[in-house]
Order: C-alpha cells, then sequence, then structure tokens
C-alpha cells in the first residue's frame, strides 16, 4: 500500500500489509493499412481492509480490475477517440505513471458503502439511548391542547 497513499486513506487499518497485485502487459496491435496502436491491458486484485456500514464491524473487500488502455499522441486525439471507443485512452508520455493509474482505476472501483454480504452479527437498528426516552417522556404533546377540544363539554 505504500505505493498507493490516495487508497491507504480511504482502508480501516493501514498498518497491515496489503498486497497489490498487478499485471500490466503493453501490447502493439495490428491495424488494417496503418501503424501499429499501443495498448496497455491492467488487471489488478486487493483485499482491502475496510468497515462495514451496515454493522459497523471490520471486513474485507476484494477488488478486480481488469482494464484497456489505448495510446495515442496527444489529447485531440484522446478526446475524440473516447466517445467512439468502448475502452479507455490515454495519452502516451514519458512521465507515465503506472502506479498512478492502478491507483486511480481502485478507487473508481471502491464501493460507496462497503457492507457483509451477511454481518457477522445483527446491527443495531435502535440509535435511541434511555436519555432520549425520558427527555421525550418529559415533554408535553403539542397536540393536547387539541385532544382537549375533542372531549364533549358537560
Amino acid at each position: 500500500m505504500s505505493h498507493y497513499p490516495r487508497l491507504a486513506d480511504e482502508v480501516l487499518d493501514t498498518d497491515q500489509d496489503t498486497p497489490v497485485r498487478w499485471q500490466a502487459q503493453g501490447l502493439l496491435v495490428p491495424v488494417l493499412g496503418g501503424s501499429p496502436e499501443c495498448w496497455l491491458e491492467l488487471d489488478i486484485g486487493v483485499d482491502l481492509p475496510l468497515q462495514c456500514q451496515r454493522c459497523l464491524e471490520p471486513m474485507r473487500q476484494p477488488l478486480q480490475v481488469s482494464r484497456r488502455f489505448r495510446f495515442v499522441r496527444d489529447e485531440a486525439t484522446a478526446e475524440m477517440l473516447d466517445d467512439e471507443l468502448e475502452d479507455d485512452v490515454l495519452v502516451i508520455s514519458r512521465d507515465f505513471d503506472l502506479h498512478g493509474l492502478i491507483e486511480d482505476e481502485l478507487l473508481m472501483e471502491l464501493p460507496v458503502a462497503p457492507r457483509h454480504d451477511v454481518c457477522p452479527q445483527q446491527p443495531r437498528m435502535q440509535v435511541q439511548t434511555a436519555d432520549f426516552r425520558e427527555e421525550e417522556a418529559e415533554k408535553p404533546n403539542p397536540f393536547a391542547a387539541l385532544e382537549a377540544l375533542k372531549k364533549p363539554r358537560s
């Protein structure tokens, strides 16, 4: 996780040595009547320590990402092809940051609210405390005056 500080900020326990397994393969794909295209195939896997948003207990969230990226020479070409292709388009650069791309892909794959499929213990469904109940009992009912109007007068 030391290569991925933004991802480490999202996990429950950064003291653990959580391995991020990844494989990247560059390809030159032949194009009929043209120059070959440069592609990147990226496979990433990690089991992140997160907190279940249902029971608030620790959990392991497996993330798997398999993506293909086509490299192009400039931003204008990338914008044009991004609408046409299902695969993502990246601008080729000497400063290409593979670890940054891996981190970006994992961050986008994170669930908004991680949850166990089945929580190890039933979550508490009640947040009221005894103090809350006592305070509620002491408060007068705001509709008590209306209730009094409903009663027949003798």
